[in-house]
């Protein structure tokens, strides 16, 4: 397995839909277990194949003891609204915004092995399953922010200087890459491996 390199906000991969996936071999699975890996090593509640940069209908999350993954998953909201709750994400880093999201969901889809999943989630897995397939979709969280949250969104992307934000964060998370910088290894000036 290895940790994989996750991609930034303005990486045109982030903001194309994934296409669904219909070969359940090796590969698929290799990118599960390595999109896992990948999650844990950031401490990420979900990881989406387009933030790692491969555009399939893959995600995996880790959520309050509930951890797996779903192919091609279809999202059925129902229930009322939750509470705005601090939404973040690994592809834009530094920035957190409350966001409403539904507060309870219904995923269908398959796991790695072509196997049917269903799960019916609330809270924060619900919270989850929705974030991680707007990623499949092409859409990052501060497209749904609205009004003055959405401007400071903007405002902070903007100033954040991105460029310098993912030197600093791909340095940090490179720590955890053993496979291409040698188990152990750190490069000068990175400061742990947390995002």
């Amino acid at each position: 397995m290895a940790v994989l390199s996750i991609r930034m906000i303005g990486d045109p991969v982030l903001r194309t839909s994934a296409v669904e996936v219909t070969d359940y071999g090796p590969d698929l699975a290799r990118l599960v277990q390595n999109m896992v890996e990948t999650m844990h090593s950031v401490d990420g509640a979900g990881l989406a194949a387009p933030q790692v940069g491969v555009g399939l209908r893959v995600f995996t999350y880790a959520v309050d003891g509930e951890e797996g993954h779903v192919i091609n998953p279809r999202l059925t909201v129902s229930g009322g609204v939750q509470a705005d709750d601090q939404e973040g994400c690994l592809s834009v880093p530094g920035i957190g915004f409350a966001l409403p999201r539904a507060d309870e969901v219904q995923l269908q889809g398959f796991d790695a092995t072509g196997q049917p999943v269903q799960l019916d989630a609330t809270g924060m897995l619900a919270r989850c399953f929705q974030h991680e397939t707007d990623h499949l979709d092409g859409r990052l969280y501060i497209d749904r922010l609205q009004g003055e949250d959405r401007r400071s969104a903007m405002r902070a992307i903007r100033n954040a200087r991105y460029s310098d934000v993912t030197l600093e964060t791909v340095t940090k998370r490179s720590t955890n890459v053993g496979s291409a910088f040698g188990v152990g290894a750190s490069l000068p000036g990175s400061q742990g491996s947390r995002a």
